[in-house]
This record gives C-alpha cells, sequence and structure tokens, in this order.
C-alpha cells in the first residue's frame, strides 16, 4: 500500500512465471504457462494471521490460506462444512460436537486435528494461553466471548460448550476469526506468525514484500476442489486512479474501488469485466460519544442534519451506493427504515447547535484514511462534510492518515482515545443483524473488545441486542434488532452515509468468479483462459 509497484518488476516476474494473465503473457504453449492473477488492491495488508484480522485488505489477501469448520457456501451466507463433515447440537443449545475431516494436513506438513481446533479457538480467548500474547485479537470477545470451554473428544472429534445459547454461532464459525491455524507454526514463530501464515486452505502462503506484493500459491494437496489458478499476487495500491491506469495498461488483472466517474466507460468498454451487486456494507462518520462537544445528543443530530448525504451519493458516489437510513444494510434481514432520519436541514442543525450551548459553533478535528477497505472516495466525502459543517459553524480540520496507522489510533480504549470524529466502513461478515449491531455499537463492545469505535452507550439498546443474540427464532429476533435501530438513530453516535455496491473489474480473461456478500475473494473458485 505504500509504494506503487515498478512496472518493470512486474514483467521480469511475469516471465519468469509464463504468466497466463496480466500484463502480456508468455510465447510458450498455453499449456505450459502457469495461470497467475494479479490483484490490486487499496491498501497494504495490516496482517496475515486470521485471528488478527480486522479489514478488507488483510482478509481478502489471506482468508484463502486458511479453512474453518463451517463454511460458507458460494453468493451466501448459508453455512456448509468445512473442515468439520458435521456436526451435532444438543437440545438446550449449549453444546456442539463437531466431527472433524480426516486425511488433512496444514501446508507445514503438520497435521489437522482436534487439538488445532482447540488451540486457535484457547489462543484468542484465554488470556493465560501460552500463545495468548502473540497477537490482539479484535474479533475474539464477539467470536467466541460466549464460549465456555473447548475440549478434545478424541482426535477427530472437538466439543464447544457455551455460557448460554447463541444463535448466529454457526455462521461466526464461518468467519475469518474461526480459521483454524498451524498450532506448530504458531509455535514456531510467535507475533510474526501473522507475517508467515500456516493454514490448510487452497492457498498457500508464499511471500510477502511490504508495500509490494503478498504471493500466494496453489495448495496441490488440498483435500476440496483444487484451484485452477496458479498463484494469486495481491499489490497494495493506494491511489484509485493509479490502480485503474494499472489495469487499463494490462499490468494488473483485478481491482477494487473504481472511480464512480470511470464506472460508466470501462461498463461499455468490451476490454474489462465489471461485476456488481448491492453489498453487506454502511459508510459512516463516527462521532466520539464519551468527549465535548459530541457528548451532547443535540450536537450529534445536528452534525447529522448539516450533511447532504444526497449530494454526497449523487454527486461523488455517482449512486455507487444507495442512501443510508439505519445502521443495518437492506439486504440484511431486520432492517428497517423506522428510524429517525435526518433529511438535510441546515437551520434546524443550527438551532440545536444552540440550544447544545454552541451558537457559534465549534472546532473539531476529523480522521480520514488516505484510502483503505470499503472506505468508498473518503478524502473527497470527507472534503464535502467539512464544507457543509462550515455553513452551521463547526469548522473542521481534516488530517489523513495512512491506513494501517489509521487503524491502530482508531480502535484503542476510550480513556486513550484522541478521535474526535472520523471515518469507517463496514462490510458484514456473516449475514447476521448481530454482526453489525451489536459489535459496532453495543456498550459491550467498546474497543479492544470489539468495534464501537463511537464509544456508543444505551443501556436499552445493549439489553436489546443481548436478547436477540440469544433468541433461535429469527422471527422474533427482528422485532428487537428494528427497535434498536430506531434507539441508535435517535442517540445518532454516528452519521450513516450509504450502503456501497460491491464492485469489481476485471480482465475478461478471468472466468468463473463471483462476488461473495461478505466481500471475500475466492479465486479458487475462479479460471484464467
Amino acid at each position: 500500500m505504500k509504494k506503487f509497484f515498478m512496472l518493470a518488476s512486474l514483467f521480469i516476474l511475469s516471465a519468469l512465471l509464463l504468466t497466463g494473465c496480466g500484463g502480456g503473457g508468455s510465447e510458450q504453449p498455453k499449456a505450459a504457462q502457469e495461470k497467475v492473477i494479479v490483484v490490486g488492491l487499496q491498501a497494504e495488508p495490516a496482517t496475515l494471521d486470521p485471528h488478527q484480522m480486522q479489514d478488507y485488505n488483510s482478509t481478502r489477501s489471506g482468508r484463502s490460506i486458511f479453512n474453518s469448520l463451517v463454511e460458507f457456501k458460494d453468493e451466501s451466507t448459508e453455512v456448509e462444512p468445512g473442515l468439520a463433515t458435521s456436526w451435532d447440537i444438543s437440545p438446550d443449545g449449549l453444546e456442539y460436537v463437531f466431527h472433524l475431516r480426516e486425511g488433512v494436513t496444514f501446508h507445514d506438513g503438520t497435521p489437522f486435528n482436534a487439538e488445532a481446533v482447540k488451540f486457535s479457538i484457547d489462543r484468542q480467548i484465554d488470556p493465560n494461553h501460552p500463545y495468548h500474547d502473540t497477537g490482539i485479537y479484535s474479533y475474539a470477545d464477539f467470536t467466541f466471548g460466549m464460549v465456555k470451554s473447548v475440549d478434545v473428544v478424541d482426535e477427530k472429534t472437538v466439543k464447544i460448550t457455551l455460557k448460554e445459547k447463541f444463535a448466529p454461532f454457526l455462521a461466526n464459525l464461518a468467519m475469518h476469526s474461526a480459521c483454524i491455524v498451524s498450532p506448530e507454526a504458531v509455535k514456531q514463530f510467535g507475533k510474526d506468525f501473522s507475517k508467515n501464515p500456516v493454514g490448510t486452505g487452497p492457498y498457500k502462503f508464499i511471500s510477502w514484500n511490504p508495500g509490494v506484493e503478498v504471493i500466494l500459491e496453489k495448495n496441490t494437496e488440498y483435500w476440496g476442489d483444487k484451484a485452477k489458478i496458479d498463484k494469486v499476487i495481491f499489490k497494495p495500491i493506494i491511489e484509485d486512479q493509479a490502480r485503474l491506469t494499472e489495469l487499463e495498461a494490462g499490468n494488473v488483472d483485478f481491482i477494487v474501488n473504481i472511480l464512480p466517474d470511470d464506472l460508466g466507460r470501462l461498463k461499455s468498454d468490451a476490454k474489462f469485466t465489471i461485476i456488481e451487486q448491492p453489498g453487506m456494507h454502511v459508510w459512516y462518520t463516527a462521532l466520539n460519544c464519551t468527549q465535548k462537544p459530541f457528548d451532547n445528543v443535540k450536537v450529534r443530530q445536528a452534525v447529522n442534519y448539516a450533511i447532504n448525504k444526497e449530494s454526497i451519493v449523487k454527486n461523488i458516489l455517482k449512486d455507487t451506493g444507495v442512501i443510508a437510513e439505519s445502521p443495518l444494510p437492506p439486504v440484511v434481514w431486520g432492517h428497517t427504515t423506522e428510524g429517525k432520519q435526518y433529511e438535510h436541514n441546515p437551520e434546524l442543525a443550527k438551532q440545536l447547535l444552540a440550544e447544545a450551548g454552541y451558537p457559534e459553533g465549534f472546532e473539531v478535528t476529523y480522521w480520514v484514511p488516505e484510502s483503505g477497505s470499503g472506505m468508498q472516495q473518503p478524502v473527497a466525502m470527507a472534503t464535502a462534510i467539512q464544507s457543509d459543517l462550515a455553513k452551521v459553524g463547526i469548522k473542521v480540520k481534516i488530517q489523513t492518515l495512512e491506513w494501517t496507522t489509521y487503524l491502530d489510533k482508531v480502535f484503542i480504549p476510550a480513556d486513550k482515545s484522541e478521535m474526535q470524529m472520523h471515518q469507517m466502513s463496514w462490510m458484514g461478515d456473516n449475514g447476521d443483524p448481530d454482526n453489525f449491531l451489536y459489535i459496532l455499537l453495543s456498550g459491550e463492545q467498546w474497543p479492544q473488545a470489539g468495534f464501537n469505535d463511537a464509544f456508543y452507550k444505551n443501556e436499552k439498546v445493549d439489553e436489546l441486542l443481548r436478547k436477540a443474540r440469544v433468541l433461535a427464532n429469527q422471527e422474533e429476533r427482528a422485532p428487537l434488532y428494528q427497535e434498536a435501530q430506531k434507539l441508535i438513530m435517535e442517540d445518532s453516535p454516528w452519521v450513516v452515509v450509504d450502503h456501497e455496491n460491491q464492485i469489481v473489474a476485471m480482465n475478461p480473461r478471468v472466468k468463473g468468479f463471483k462476488l461473495h456478500p461478505t466481500g471475500m475473494f475466492r479465486f479458487e473458485k475462479a479460471d484464467i483462459e
């Protein structure tokens, strides 16, 4: 993410690999060519340890190195067998017994077994585990906070006991944070496991040259269907225009975050394939509810009224997303539009500021990433917000930060945070409202236990979210989530702006690629002509 790769080095790499796709092919017979796809990411991965991943660039780069006990089906958040071939759930919903797949080995040759499952979970949730200190596990409480114990029944059977019933538990087990890692690799590399990942997945890790590329290679010993593409190379290219230029020049084969102004042109050009679909995404500006002036709900509401969200979506994003009416995307069940809505109303914003004791407005620093997963057009959107807020007396200083530095500054405990307001986006991990409303807005999920980066807390919201987690019936859970959304929109800890469509552009020689609702890239399912 920090440096653009040099075209010359890519040409040399292509020649050495006899690549069958991307910047110029080889003259060798097609059967002898190695199939390589080069992917232009928005930023550098922060880690390749699945238990520490918390952003798109990391999960998109590293998820296919690993498997989990259950996996999401293609184009769905319905689960299917993964490293577990079957499972039994006790009548009280507290015990899950998983029967593990035979004959699976990690990429380092060590066996996959029940001990590896126990290691992968205990490492995250047990502070006394000998390898707990090899990482920071921001998803651990959300994914496994309800786990009471993990017990090895025998080599190929593991039992997970919960403290209480938890409706989304199986869906959580398909998430990246529930991937099974090689215990021996963690023991060997310690904290550097994040740079030397070892799993059981369809691709295995080859190298990571920071700022340049991550290279994965097909796992020829994979237990499932073997990948058709031999190598996947992920390159961080921060600037959207530079990423597009590299695609047009044939130096990368696949890009994300296409500039809205360029999308129509690409769609009409046969040299490119565009795939687009609604996403489980929300883009928002978080307001620090623990610090003045945003500890006052009238100030937060004033900011919401001051910002012209329709203009941002129409004029900057060119309708590549839909205006958000709730933190929960419309494609996720439980979504409601019945919460308080904030139409653009600068006069009402000024009135609320005066009532809150800020008739002349105030000064505030707005943290913005240079680029980042799901962040759309962060600087342009921030500039529009800055202009809107200036019209009601709020003087905004924009401070831009590199993506990984940005995440490190945002997701820290409230008593150490210097954040006043900042941008963030979220893409759902499992298709459940719990994965938006609880992990992002529960008072129990303040960093670093979770991702409530507004440090928002409402006891009634917390009660609704806790109750919804333990009910098994979706029809019973949905009204609780809808009531929580109404309270959240009234409290306005965020300025919710839009829900982005998933959009990727690729070389038409890439065949069979399908978008997944979680935003993960499954190149093991694709091929190259």
